[in-house]
């Protein structure tokens, strides 16, 4: 991850940039409930320019309303099938928050059932549309997700695993500030390597690799767990009547505005995503979710696995097998 004062001094000369130069970046499901407030986080954002919303029913809305803010760029709502093509027109980004959240009660297979058909036509629009692209998916299931995406690119000629990434920057946020709140340290000083996949026991945090942490076997046990099922604490807290949308667009934000960052020069930008790779192909995975070197053309370099504990192997030795078929399930979906 690149220095305080690295990223500070790129924000200040991103803030003198005309609206011309910065990208234009488009929200795919703009009017839910992780659209509205990741639009409204991007539209602060000194990396974003224009910012195009795009969803079945509500953009004119939200995009009237962000377009009040007195931010640089201009917004504007898309709405139906038959816009989709023209909100993606021209994009640097494209965010894809789109889909059906996780509810009470709702199995991996449910959610799958339900979005993957979603993610499928975001594919195709986006091929057709902006195909050289940065692709940020928030949809889930992202293990299966990004999977059926990089297969239609596939098939329309215009996939660059570069350029593609599952958003998991959830699992490293939320790693960091459990970890900050146990440890009794400044959150700020914590950047917990999240390894795997974005779904239960396949999200692995690396927490034997925190610098000064003294953790007994107990703890890191409830930490992993808290981590890895922190979207229940929060489906329950709401009751039900929701799933954590405002810490995913938190994080949909910062991942998006670290990899443009990186687009337009910023050294040494190091993130957890999940995009195609190498690192866990031996195990039957070709995503993986591991530290990534960020730059202009996205992908820039995937760095080694870091080391595990023998808590964190055996974590890893049980998932595999589940992410692998995960995987597979989105690849056969997109052929």
């Amino acid at each position: 991850m690149f220095a305080r004062t690295s990223a500070v001094s790129m924000i200040r000369g991103f803030r003198h940039m005309s609206t011309t130069t910065l990208p234009k970046v488009a929200v795919v499901g703009a009017a839910g409930g992780i659209g509205q407030p990741l639009s409204l986080l991007l539209k602060n954002s000194p990396f974003v320019g224009d910012l195009s919303l795009y969803d079945l029913v509500g953009t004119p809305g939200v995009a009237a309303d962000l377009g009040h803010i007195n931010s640089e760029g201009d917004v504007k709502g898309f709405m139906g099938n038959d816009q989709i093509n023209k909100a993606l027109s021209g994009c640097k980004a494209v965010v894809v928050p789109a889909g059906v959240p996780r509810k009470p009660g709702m199995t991996r297979d449910d959610l799958f059932n339900t979005n993957a058909s979603i993610v499928q036509s975001i594919a195709k629009a986006c091929a057709e549309s902006c195909p050289d692209a940065f692709f940020l998916i928030i949809s889930n299931p992202v293990n299966s997700t990004v999977p059926i995406f990089a297969e239609v690119l596939k098939a329309a000629g215009v996939y660059n695993p570069k350029k593609l990434f599952g958003v998991t920057t959830l699992d490293v946020t939320r790693a960091n500030t459990f970890c900050a709140d146990a440890l009794k340290r400044p959150v700020k000083e914590l950047n917990v390597q999240v390894l795997g996949g974005h779904a239960g026991t396949t999200i692995l945090p690396v927490l034997s690799g925190i610098p000064g942490q003294n953790f007994n076997d107990e703890q890191i046990a409830a930490l992993t767990h808290r981590i890895q099922f922190g979207g229940d604490e929060v489906v329950k807290a709401k009751d039900g009547a929701g799933s954590a949308t405002l810490s995913m667009a938190y994080a949909g934000a910062v991942f998006t505005e670290r990899l443009l960052a990186a687009a337009a020069g910023a050294k040494d930008v190091v993130e957890c995503t999940f995009v195609q790779s190498p690192v866990a192909e031996k195990d039957g995975c070709d995503f993986f979710s591991s530290p990534v070197r960020l730059g202009p053309n996205g992908v820039e370099e995937i760095l080694p696995m870091p080391s595990l504990s023998a808590a964190e192997q055996a974590n890893y030795d049980s998932m595999i097998g589940d992410l692998a078929k995960q995987i597979q399930k989105g690849k056969n979906f997109g052929k």
